[in-house]
This record gives C-alpha cells, sequence and structure tokens, in this order.
C-alpha cells in the first residue's frame, strides 16, 4: 500500500508523536529506464526520476508536507511562500488539506497560468508583486520575520528534509547510489537536498557509493555558473528564473563535495530537449525539468560521461504545469472534412 513521505520515511525526518499526519500520498514516484535516449547517447543505464507525478505536479510535494507538518506541530495556521509557481500550488495544496490559509506571492507576469490556477484553486490569497523572484522572496521573509505566519520556502529547513528523500527513494529503487545525478538548478534548495540524503544514507550503509551531483541552469539565469547574482534572470524556463539562489552554498557544496558541475544551457537547448524527451521516452516534463536533459545530451556527446556510469536524470515537475513553451515547438492539429479518403490521403496512407 502506498503511503506519504513522512510515513515511508519517518526515521530520517524530524518527526516524532506530536507531528500531525499530513499526508497526500506524495512521493514513490517512478524511476524510469530510458529505451531510447540512453542508448542513441551510448549510455547504457540512463534513468528518469519521474517527480512530475507528486500530487500537484512537481517535487515541491516532498518538502511541503514535512515543512506544513512541522508547521502545525508549532501552531502555525497560515502558511505564506514566495513562488515561480510549483511552490505557490504545493503550499495550497497542503493548506487546503489541513484547513490553513494560504497566502502566496508570485512575480507579477513571470508565472505560467497553469501553475497560478492550481494555487487560486487551491483556495491560496494570491498576491502578484511588481518585480522578480527574489524581491518577492526578501518580501514574504520580512513579512514572516514580523507577523504569525510559517514561511514554507525552501529557506524552511524542513522543507529539504523532505525533499532529501527523493535521494533515498533512487537508491532503494536501484539498491545503490547512481554515478551521477543530473538535476535543474533555480533556487538550489533540491540538489541541496538530493545532496544530503545521499549523504545521509553512505553515512547509514544503504549505499557504496555517492554521485556526482550535475547541476542544470538556464543561460539567462545562471547566476552560479557566472558567481555573480543576475538582476533581471530570464528564460522560457519559469520555475528556475532565479536570479540569487537562496541555497546558493548548499548547491555549490553538493557540486564541490562529490566532485560535480554546475553549467548552463540555452533556452534553445531545453526545448529541444523537451521534444526529445516527449517523442522519445513517452515523457513530458516542464521546461525546467529539461534543462538537465540538455545538459546531459551536451556533456555525453563531449565523451565526458562515462557510457558504463549509472545516470539519473530528475524530471521535477510535469509538462503540463507550463504546456506554452512546448505548444511552439510542435506542429498543430490538421484540420480535415471528416471522411476516411481525405484521412487518408493527409497521413499519406
Amino acid at each position: 500500500m502506498r503511503v506519504g513521505v513522512l510515513e515511508r520515511y519517518r526515521e530520517w525526518l524530524p518527526v516524532d508523536e506530536r507531528t500531525p499526519p499530513v499526508s497526500l500520498l506524495e512521493g514513490s514516484t517512478p524511476l524510469v529506464p530510458s529505451r531510447n535516449i540512453g542508448p542513441a547517447l551510448g549510455l547504457e543505464r540512463l534513468y528518469f526520476k519521474c517527480e512530475g507525478l507528486n500530487p500537484t505536479g512537481s517535487f515541491k510535494d516532498r518538502g511541503m508536507v514535512v515543512a506544513v507538518a512541522k508547521a502545525m506541530e508549532e501552531g502555525a495556521r497560515v502558511l505564506v511562500c514566495a513562488s515561480t509557481g510549483n511552490t505557490s500550488a504545493s503550499a495550497a495544496a497542503y493548506a487546503a488539506s489541513q484547513r490553513l490559509r494560504a497566502i502566496v506571492v508570485v512575480p507579477a507576469g513571470e508565472i505560467a497560468m497553469n501553475k497560478l490556477s492550481q494555487a487560486l484553486m487551491y483556495g491560496a490569497k494570491v498576491v502578484a508583486l511588481r518585480g522578480n523572484f527574489d524581491e518577492a522572496l526578501r518580501t514574504v521573509r520580512e513579512l514572516a520575520a514580523h507577523y504569525p505566519v510559517a514561511l514554507v520556502n525552501s529557506v524552511n529547513p524542513y522543507r529539504l528534509e523532505g525533499q532529501k528523500t527523493a535521494a533515498f527513494e533512487i537508491v532503494d529503487a536501484l539498491g545503490d547510489a547512481p554515478d551521477y545525478l543530473v538535476l535543474p538548478v533555480g533556487n538550489a534548495g533540491n540538489i541541496t537536498a538530493y545532496w544530503k540524503g545521499f549523504r545521509e544514507y553512505h553515512q547509514a550503509g544503504r549505499c557504496r557509493v555517492l554521485p556526482r551531483m550535475v547541476g542544470a541552469q538556464a543561460e539567462g539565469a545562471a547566476p552560479i555558473v557566472q558567481g555573480r547574482v543576475v538582476e533581471q534572470p530570464r528564460t522560457v524556463a519559469s520555475a528556475i528564473r532565479i536570479g540569487n539562489p537562496a541555497s546558493w552554498e548548499g548547491a555549490t557544496t553538493a557540486r564541490d563535495q562529490s566532485g560535480g558541475l554546475i553549467d548552463a544551457v540555452t533556452d534553445t537547448e531545453i526545448l529541444q530537449a523537451q521534444v526529445l524527451l516527449a517523442s522519445s521516452e513517452g515523457l513530458f516534463a516542464e521546461p525546467a525539468s529539461c534543462a538537465p536533459l540538455a545538459l546531459l545530451v551536451r556533456l555525453a556527446r563531449q565523451g565526458r560521461i562515462d557510457a558504463q556510469s549509472t545516470t539519473v536524470v530528475v524530471l521535477t515537475g510535469n509538462g503540463l504545469k507550463d504546456p506554452d513553451a512546448a505548444l511552439g515547438n510542435v506542429e498543430p492539429p490538421v484540420e480535415l472534412d471528416g471522411d476516411a479518403r481525405a484521412l487518408a490521403k493527409a497521413l499519406k496512407l
């Protein structure tokens, strides 16, 4: 029987008998072996961790369930977050399930409508703040410092505690850690959390090896790659359109301790990877999720990934979160009169 993160990995999380049993049955997402992209790149063991199958369609649910449970344990009744989309949906969903109030602050005009619709449907109070995500995060941090609200962004350490469980699942599925873990880097909490999870399992003897952590940023929003804050981040991958990551230090620590790397890919590479993933593997992921695949394709073609290695690409969000970018890269439907002969002719049967 499927259980949520709090129950499945209770011994690895900062919870006890006082912690409310919050759950939307998050986690336990599939690790799908590549049938076509891996062989085409000369990689024997390539897998995709499909986090878009969490309850609200992204990896955020893993950390949110722990953050919300701990906030409730401490008596909070109001949750607040800044978001580029996925965090807002997750916070609002868990708030609704627990009869809490959710306040979501998003950068005006910078959030995918499908993600915004989730937060609204779950009943959150959504405020569109003029400016970018970094400014929205500064605002909610100040709000939480002076008013009785619980901040549930990834600066909340309980978020990372929940997100590390994805690393546990990968090891549990493979029997060991992969050689490479490739994932997108926006606010950088996820790469920090995965590294924490792999290290904890390694220290407990649950895995023999530690993976090289490989992070992908978008070229127009690559502060870690450039080594400086990006004041006006730009990228089609809205989920990683962040110019000053809150977990910057955690990301560089994960990169350096693991012997990995963080590099940038162009929007063109991201969108090409999105089409490749969907058309070759039957997996539809939002643009930010395809940044790591774009980087992997480049590294593999440069011979920088061992063909005998085990590699996992983390697909952090479902493609239906942000379909507009994808629709510009595929052929539109063909309109015909409704008879079989016209259909056969159009399809060249």
